[in-house]
């Protein structure tokens, strides 16, 4: 089978990471310091704090909100399911928007619908890696949290995805383009909010364990909250630190395979595909397709006899067992876009082969 997604790894990888292993720091050390600084160097922002998880990375960005028991924060149900169930984790209440049906992303009028007095922060996904127009959000009156899961290597307005947002998070999940197998990352312009998030990824210790066992002297350290172990290990850091330095041709190959699907999808009536946004560039972490009458089931049936692994369209959150029974505004779009539309393989090694032959079960699956 033609896989989704590929992760781009190899014997540098390897190799980092057995340097990490051998040199017997394996756990948060060096390695992570030294990773935070090429990532915030890489997006423009002054702090990066490396985590466990895209979900502990977004999670710390609603503390470093100020979000809290009794607040709502807006989340587009149209994303993983990740992006509402922090909220819960934060004792908020996740409120659902819709979405663009061109971006998949959230509109300042979509949020405007559903913000009420209790409202104090919305997260904006940058779906697929097609990057949310964030300046839209800051008339609001509202924290906005970047979820940038996708968006590594995604540009808005000439700038790297999460330069411009207060806080966001990224993901280095295997399905993303830059992976360390599981790990995540906050970017965070104030410096007060940078030194607290860091300490709660770690217990809230005073003194990083990393400074205590480099110190010659003894260190007693305290625990100031109640927080978290959301750190990331050498290991990963040692294998993130080379695929920060792919990430440029990652994107650039993306964006060839992409391009090529674009040009061989133009022709079929009332598809819709991924695409850049007026405002930025898109990494092309995930490739959608879409058509009114698109029978999901059908399709990644028919896929499937080709060889093609496809998935489904991108999920809806409150149409999901953990949600059911709740109450949500009408979400029309985001129940037509995760209905109607499936996700096509794209991974840097793919083959024109590869990809002749996902063009070609597409066609048949519309009927072309």
């Amino acid at each position: 089978m033609i896989p989704v997604m590929k992760p781009w790894l190899g014997a540098e990888e390897a190799e980092a990471a057995a340097a990490a292993v051998a040199s017997g720091w394996v756990a948060q050390g060096p390695r992570v310091a030294e990773f935070e600084r090429a990532f915030a160097e890489f997006i423009g922002v002054p702090h990066a704090i490396a985590v466990s998880s895209c979900t502990t990375a977004l999670h710390l960005c609603l503390i470093g909100a100020g979000v809290g028991p009794g607040d709502e924060v807006i989340v587009p149900s149209l994303s993983f399911i990740a992006t509402a169930n922090v909220v819960h984790h934060a004792g908020a209440t996740p409120v659902c928007a819709d979405v663009d049906a061109v971006t998949l992303n959230l509109t300042p009028e979509s949020v405007r619908a559903v913000t009420t007095e209790r409202t104090k922060a919305v997260i904006v996904v940058d779906q697929g890696g097609i990057p949310a127009d964030l300046d839209a959000f800051a008339s609001l009156g509202l924290a906005v949290v970047e979820d940038a899961a996708c968006g590594a290597g995604s540009t808005y307005r000439g700038r790297p995805v999460g330069a411009g947002a207060a806080l966001a998070a990224y993901s280095f999940h295997p399905r993303k383009l830059l992976t360390t197998g599981e790990g995540g990352m906050v970017t965070v312009q104030d410096e007060q909010t940078a030194v607290r998030l860091r300490r709660l990824r770690e217990h809230a210790m005073s003194v990083s364990a990393a400074d205590r066992h480099s110190s010659s002297q003894p260190v007693l350290e305290e625990y100031l909250e109640v927080a978290y172990n959301y750190r990331m290990t050498d290991i990963q850091a040692a294998i993130g630190l080379i695929q920060l330095r792919k990430l440029p041709e990652m994107v650039a190959r993306r964006r060839e395979l992409a391009a090529r699907y674009q040009d061989a999808f133009s022709g079929l009536a009332g598809v819709t595909t991924a695409a850049d946004p007026a405002y930025g560039t898109t990494n092309f972490q995930s490739f959608w397709v879409s058509w009114p009458d698109l029978d999901q089931e059908h399709v990644l049936k028919l896929l499937a006899g080709h060889g093609v692994s496809a998935r489904r369209g991108i999920m809806a959150s409150h149409l999901e067992p953990a949600y059911r029974g709740r109450s949500f505004a009408p979400l029309p779009v985001t129940e037509r876009l995760t209905r109607h539309s499936v996700i096509l393989p794209l991974f840097h090694q793919m083959t024109t082969a590869e990809q002749d032959t996902v063009i070609a079960a597409v066609r048949d699956a519309h009927g072309d």
